[in-house]
């Protein structure tokens, strides 16, 4: 009888418990798998919001939608609001789903751009079903109820990274991983420089034919053992430092994420069941820490439940996220401020890649290349967006005038570049923001392209004006009839209090 191959997940938190878990799903004959992590180093655990493809990992799985959102004290999520980016008292919102509805050739935002420049058009998010859901915070699942012309409402989470991943392990456990309690103290390589042991500070041995790498920031096997590298993405996103803290459950359960630009960076806001996640996100070349806790606490819309927590990182990938016989996933492969949300989907992301090339007992080098080619187009398109956000304001602090004014990776300059002619977006490969994703950053930061495509002239001036106000009145209709954002959680997912509030 064949050994099995043996695959060591190294560290927990979010990441290694939903690397476990799929390998638990998918990998049940034929496999081994041992996650290794210890009590006492904690997770940075501030990844709350997520995007629609968090669905698709948690259906994969089989969870109970309305079981996991009372296990982790969620609610759900339609978009996120951008609050003071482009210019103080200005907000906009990138809202999940479709804008519009395309006609032909063309797709909706050509219409409006014509429409816009008849002034026929209210601003683009008029036209979104989920903008107009969120910001009357109510909440649907499943098709359009009053019009087959609408689409579905998409949507994701707002959830408590801890006990998400509390909720994982538990699913993976049951089905046969074997979770062992310690802290690793020393990293071995063979002769040909692949690891071969982890060592516990109990002296436990754990040898593996893969090892999953989600130590956090650290990078214990993929950096400090296999000096990886790093990609730093600092000169493009300036922002070095977080500040995190909890504030008490009150207010508005808003179905969406808040960010709101400061002086020096942003803040965020993640309602959940239980308590508002908040943070901010600042540069300390611009800004102390005593004042961006000030700043923080400043902005909560709730009392703080805690002590602020600081969080360092610098902004970059991996140069290889999978190098040897190691796969990093999570802080471990790179870490991308959570201005879109994007941390739980690129630990998603990477476990997909990984299940496609999963290795035998050796390791082909060209599955390693591809694998790697992947990884690095996906961050690099994610930081391309997030770049965005920060170069197009109007915003007069030094901060922002340096963002302003910096030099845009050369894929960042050609998207912007192809919009501000006649209004295209292309979306390459497997590039995870949509045009529509694109579209209402571009629009919602003030990047205004110059004309629009000659097709859209095609419909007349008052034909197209008719066409833009009844998908309003559609929008409007249909979030007319939806429950709020609260007696939709309460009838369907409502969570226990935590004991100790």
């Amino acid at each position: 009888m064949t050994d099995p191959i043996r695959i060591v997940v190294a560290g927990g938190g979010t990441a290694g418990w939903m690397a476990a878990a799929t390998f638990a799903r998918f990998l049940e004959v034929g496999f081994e798998i041992d996650l290794v992590e210890s009590e006492e180093i904690g997770a940075v655990g501030v990844g709350e919001a997520t995007i629609p493809q968090i669905r698709l990992f948690n259906d994969a799985l089989g969870l109970d939608e309305d079981a996991f959102l009372r296990a982790t004290q969620g609610t759900y999520k339609l978009g996120i609001e951008f609050v003071d980016w482009l210019r103080p008292g200005h907000r906009y919102m990138h809202a999940f789903g479709d804008v519009g509805r395309d006609v032909g050739l063309l797709p909706f935002h050509q219409y409006w751009l014509r429409a816009r420049g008849l002034g026929a058009a209210g601003e683009l998010t008029a036209y979104s079903l989920n903008n107009q859901a969120a910001l009357a915070e109510r909440m649907q699942r499943g098709p359009a109820k009053t019009a087959r012309l609408l689409p579905d409402m998409p949507s994701a989470f707002h959830f408590d990274a801890a006990l998400y991943a509390r909720h994982l392990r538990r699913y993976s456990e049951a089905r046969g991983v074997n979770r062992v309690e310690g802290k690793i103290v020393r990293v071995e390589q063979d002769t040909t420089g692949d690891v071969s042991r982890l060592v516990l500070e109990d002296g436990t041995a754990l040898g593996a034919d893969l090892y999953i790498d989600c130590t956090g920031f650290h990078g214990l096997l993929i950096e400090q053992t296999l000096k990886t590298g790093y990609d730093d993405w600092s000169h493009w996103l300036p922002c070095d430092r977080a500040i995190a803290v909890p504030s008490a459950r009150g207010g508005a359960l808003t179905p969406y994420t808040r960010a709101t630009a400061k002086a020096a960076g942003w803040q965020w806001r993640i309602p959940l069941q239980h308590r508002t996640g908040n943070g901010i996100v600042y540069s300390s070349a611009h800004l102390s820490e005593d004042e961006a806790t000030a700043t923080l606490l400043a902005g909560l819309d709730e009392e703080a439940i805690a002590e602020p927590r600081p969080i360092p990182f610098r902004t970059g990938k991996r140069r290889k996220m999978w190098n040897r016989n190691v796969v990093a996933i999570g802080l471990a492969a790179g870490f991308m401020e959570p201005l879109e949300s994007t941390s739980i989907h690129l630990i998603q992301s990477a476990i997909s890649r990984l299940m496609k090339f999963l290795p035998a007992r050796s390791i082909a080098e060209a599955d390693r290349a591809e694998f790697n080619r992947q990884s690095d187009f996906e961050y690099e398109r994610v930081r391309d967006l997030i770049i965005l956000h920060y170069h197009a304001n109007d915003r007069s602090e030094p901060f922002w005038r340096v963002c302003r004014e910096m030099e845009l990776p050369e894929t960042l300059a050609a998207k912007i570049a192809l919009w501000r002619g006649n209004g295209h977006i292309t979306r390459e490969h497997e590039e995870l923001f949509t045009e529509v994703g694109w579209l209402q950053v571009l629009v919602g930061q003030g990047v205004m392209p110059a004309g629009h495509h000659p097709l859209a002239d095609a419909v007349s001036a008052a034909d197209l004006a008719e066409f833009m106000d009844t998908i309003d009145k559609l929008n409007a209709r249909e979030v007319a009839q939806m429950p709020s954002h609260a007696d939709f959680i309460a009838g369907h997912c409502a969570a226990p209090l935590p004991v100790a509030a």
